[in-house]
Parts: C-alpha cells; structure tokens; sequence
C-alpha cells in the first residue's frame, strides 16, 4: 500500500475563454519554472484543450510537496494523479 505523503497530486488550473488554449500552453511555462526553482521531485507538467473556450494546465508534485505549491500557485482545484 502506497504512503499517504508519497502519493502524486495533480494541480489543475483552468483557463476559459477565446484564448484559453494560449494560455494554458503559456502558463506550462511558468510551472517549468517553478519546478526548476524550487527543485520539486517530479518535473510533469502538461496542458490539454477541453473545447475551443476551455483549457487547462497541470503541474504533477509529491503529496509533502502539495501545501507549498499550492499556496506558491494557487491552482483551481487538484485530485490524486494515477499514473
């Protein structure tokens, strides 16, 4: 049975509107960063176009990891990723 602290967790943010794809794709950008700054565990990020007006962005991080990033990032919601 896998840890409660090592399970991943998936931030999500969504992005809606006429650029929502754009955005999305940029924002993917910034989470590369972040990783790269804060020298997260895992270095997964994505983005995928829901429809033409909705997108989101996705950063995968550890559970111990969640709270900071979180506050640092704010995201919309997040769930438990299953890889």
């Amino acid at each position: 049975m896998e840890k409660v602290l090592d399970r991943k967790i998936k931030l999500i943010w969504d992005f809606k509107g006429p650029n929502a794809a754009k955005t999305a794709e940029h924002y993917e950008k910034h989470l590369q960063e972040y990783i790269f700054h804060e020298e997260l565990k895992f270095d997964t990020t994505g983005f995928n176009h829901l429809s033409d007006m909705h997108s989101i962005t996705f950063l995968i991080v550890a559970e111990f990891e969640m709270i900071q990033a979180r506050d640092d990032l704010r995201p919309h919601r997040g769930e438990i990723y299953q890889d």
